[in-house]
């Protein structure tokens, strides 16, 4: 498991947290983030055991239905309790499978019910107005377009994007290889445009940003270091503001337009699948609601009987 991803607790019950992330990662490769919010969720609920003079180890049925209650109660997202449930879920399985326990609490408690959220995304003019922001007088206005360019062309994650290294990918045959989420290998077409911008970058600014450090990143700081999910977000909502797009933006929606517009133009669903490593096709599918909207906003502006 990713090291600043693990404890400093040496409680119990925090090591049985540990051993039960060590598990879960090698047997799921989940994301360093999803574990992230795992031992988060874990944590959580173990203050919140203490004060009833319980542990995780010891809780029941009734302790995890009243934790669940109050985060519902708080005004916690049914997605965010829905990811609780989850943990809580593994966690305990863990916990029975291991026989540290005799019998799981989390049987028979349901998951919480939750609409169909469909996420923020942008028009083809919004995406091209964005790529279009940054300052390409500048070295990081041409890493910021080379940035933005390579993450609308391919749909990566942002984690993706950040940690890209210069073996994942190939400029000549214009694709690049990403291990995602459970450690699943895919090849992504990079797209002309997005190669040009990358080569410039590379050729033109990527140097003068380095100061003479080596770092295998691809997108690299002022500072020579490779980025951050966090950096990046602040860059992608100032470019956002600069281009004059007011809608509420997420880390990933350039992921979704990416995902929203080869659909609109066609795209065989089960390739977009492949192309955004969703292991469901019932997760990729939530973008054919966006572009049915798109259609039906389309229609209703257009056609003389809309």
């Amino acid at each position: 498991m990713p090291e600043h991803v693990k404890s400093n607790h040496k409680s119990p019950c925090f090591a049985s947290i540990d051993q039960f992330l060590d598990r879960i990662w090698m047997e799921s490769g989940l994301s360093e983030n999803t574990l992230s919010s795992y031992r988060q969720d874990l944590a959580g609920f173990s203050v919140w055991l203490n004060k009833q003079k319980k542990s995780l180890e010891q809780a029941q049925r009734a302790d995890l239905l009243a934790y669940l209650a109050a985060q519902v109660a708080a005004g916690t997202k049914s997605s965010t309790t829905a990811r609780l449930l989850s943990c809580l879920r593994r966690y305990y399985g863990y916990l029975f499978q291991s026989g540290i326990r005799t019998e799981n609490p989390t049987q028979l408690i349901e998951s919480p019910k939750m609409g169909r959220v469909l996420p923020n995304t942008l028009s083809e003019i919004e995406v091209e107005k964005l790529l279009a922001a940054p300052d390409q007088s500048t070295a990081l206005g041409v890493r910021d377009r080379a940035m933005l360019e390579t993450l609308y062309a391919t749909g990566l994650r942002v984690s993706e994007l950040v940690n890209l290294s210069f073996n994942q990918i190939n400029r000549v045959q214009g694709w690049v290889r990403v291990m995602g989420k459970g450690r699943k290998e895919r090849l992504v077409p990079l797209g002309d445009e997005s190669i040009a911008h990358l080569e410039y970058y590379i050729k033109h600014s990527r140097d003068h940003l380095a100061k003479g450090k080596i770092s295998d990143c691809v997108f690299i700081t002022a500072r020579g270091s490779g980025m951050t999910r966090h950096a990046f977000w602040h860059m992608i909502k100032r470019h956002a503001v600069s281009a004059g797009i007011s809608k509420s933006l997420s880390p990933h929606t350039l992921r979704h337009a990416f995902a929203t517009h080869l659909l609109n133009n066609g795209a065989d669903l089960r390739v977009v699948q492949l192309l955004l490593g969703h292991s469901d096709l019932s997760t990729t599918q939530i973008y054919t609601h966006i572009a049915r909207e798109r259609l039906q906003q389309l229609h209703a502006e257009h056609h003389p009987r809309g």
